[in-house]
């Protein structure tokens, strides 16, 4: 079959059994789902992983430059409307709803961005700016979309965090050619 996934436990019962340790108890699991968590933490920050690019569209507003993406739920709620997951905005074009012609953004940094004199004027967007926080990334358009702009979209590609462990039935959210360096890398950590 082509569709086999392994479950968070099969992942930590195979870390172990390459350590030597075959009986294990909760204090092993809970150690083993921190240590997972940390490592995809840490495979984030090491570079882009493209099975974790994702695409979605931002529906202008007149008047309004910054638009707000989450890193997580943080409580464990959600709301329907918010992008959840999203660690850095890649790449963005301008949308015209009406003919879905895309034209590219261009991403500026934060000293071109702050270099702008009029951060207010209104009209078709060129650039944005992206500032990622602990709890959010935004991604502030330049020039402020103005009321011809409202309904159109920025049509934009995103890199989704590694989600976190969750259940140890959970499967990973990971390929299936990195499985062997997860087991690998968590029976590092442990």
């Amino acid at each position: 079959t082509f569709d086999k996934t392994f479950a968070i436990d099969d992942i930590i019962e195979e870390a172990y059994d390459r350590l030597g340790i075959f009986t294990l108890n909760g204090g092993h699991i809970k150690t083993a789902r921190r240590s997972l968590n940390i490592m995809f933490q840490e495979w984030g920050n090491r570079g882009l992983h493209y099975w974790e690019v994702a695409n979605n569209n931002l529906t202008l507003v007149d008047g309004q430059s910054v638009y707000t993406m989450y890193r997580s739920t943080g409580d464990g709620t959600s709301d329907a409307t918010a992008i959840y997951g999203v660690d850095d905005i890649l790449e963005a074009s301008y949308r015209i709803t009406s003919t879905n012609v895309d034209t590219p953004l261009t991403k500026v940094n934060r000293s071109t961005y702050q270099g702008y004199a009029n951060k207010t004027s209104e009209g078709v967007p060129s650039q944005y700016f992206v500032q990622r926080f602990i709890d959010k990334v935004t991604i502030t358009l330049y020039l402020t979309p103005g009321a011809a702009e409202d309904g159109n979209k920025i049509n934009y590609y995103y890199v989704k965090r590694i989600q976190d462990v969750g259940a140890y039935t959970n499967a990973t959210d990971v390929p299936y050619r990195f499985v062997a360096c997860m087991t690998s890398g968590l029976a590092f950590y442990l």
